[in-house]
């Protein structure tokens, strides 16, 4: 008795799923890491052009229409047109679930990130709702941006792993510099909280009905400043340390140090140059390329544990006698 066609089509696309790590999954991985840097460059660009409460409601954007309306002019086209783009990087979050599938017993992590990554951009949906029927309260903006720079970072946790063997892992560099890398790490995350502060108490508020968090933007922007500072002698502490004792960290603290350069230039420009949007959106996008490549430091720290080395049975016999 031949099977049930429905299961026949099943054990075809379970076949035709990777079993391993391939080009459909480094590319579809790849897609959505741009994708999610993508959508924080258009969701600046939303608050940065007022266009914040340009669909004013949600789910829909209007009342009475799913999608923007000719009435809404240039800012309905662009607070929708982020929406759209958040139903993209979902399509392409729920592929890379569906082509790790069958590795999620194999590689275990890749799947849980996976899912991590999914599950992250429906939340991120709802609280983008929360945003706007709040009418874009600072605070709940802020959540939103720190959220989509974490998705960000474990999309590129996934990047680094997907290329590096399964199994347990051990300690690849000398303690106390995994201390500094984390250290750092929590410096980098402390940077960017001032950052979203500062951000909710200056100009750029997404719209001109929409408040502020109440804070000194002025002092803000020398307190977000400070660790910023710590951030970059401290990444060059760990790059100098990792090129001298020749460590696999040091071509990405290389990387995560230039990063910080063109960060810390852009902040300068747009602090002394009255907060330009182009400079606040770029400084926005480079903020989750920092938290990227420092989750590679991170997970450069460690390395596949080596197989033990077992002498032969008839070897370890003979020098018994």
């Amino acid at each position: 008795m031949s099977p049930a066609p429905s299961t026949s089509v099943l054990h075809r696309v379970r076949d035709w799923l990777p079993a391993q790590v391939d080009g459909r999954v480094r590319v579809l991985a790849w897609l959505s890491f741009v994708a999610e840097v993508l959508i924080i460059g258009t969701g600046g660009a939303v608050r940065l052009t007022g266009s914040g409460l340009g669909c004013p409601t949600w789910p829909r954007c209007t009342p009475d229409s799913i999608v923007n309306t000719p009435e809404m002019g240039i800012h309905g086209v662009i607070e929708f047109g982020n929406r759209t783009l958040t139903g993209l990087v979902g399509i392409l979050a729920l592929a890379v679930v569906v082509l790790v599938w069958r590795m999620r017993r194999t590689r275990p992590v890749l799947f849980v990130l996976s899912l991590i990554v999914l599950g992250g951009i429906v939340v991120q949906a709802l609280v983008g709702g929360v945003t706007v029927l709040t009418g874009l309260n600072p605070f709940i903006v802020g959540f939103h941006y720190i959220a989509s720079v974490s998705i960000v970072a474990v999309c590129a946790a996934f990047l680094v792993l997907m290329d590096r063997p399964a199994g347990p892992r051990e300690r690849a560099v000398p303690g106390w510099l995994a201390g500094l890398v984390h250290a750092t790490s929590g410096v980098l995350a402390l940077t960017i909280v001032f950052g979203v502060l500062t951000t909710g108490a200056g100009p750029h508020s997404g719209d001109a009905a929409a408040g502020r968090n109440g804070f000194d933007a002025e002092i803000l922007e020398h307190v977000h400043a400070w660790p910023g500072y710590a951030l970059f002698v401290l990444t060059a502490a760990i790059v100098v340390a990792s090129w001298r004792l020749r460590l696999p960290v040091r071509r990405w603290a290389t990387l995560l140090l230039a990063i910080e350069l063109v960060q810390i230039a852009v902040g300068l420009y747009q602090a002394r140059n009255g907060l330009p949007e182009i400079a606040v959106g770029t400084h926005m996008v480079l903020a989750s390329l920092t938290a990227a490549t420092m989750t590679a430091v991170v997970l450069g720290l460690k390395r596949p544990v080596s197989a033990p080395v077992v002498e032969p049975v008839e070897r370890s016999a003979s020098t018994s006698r």
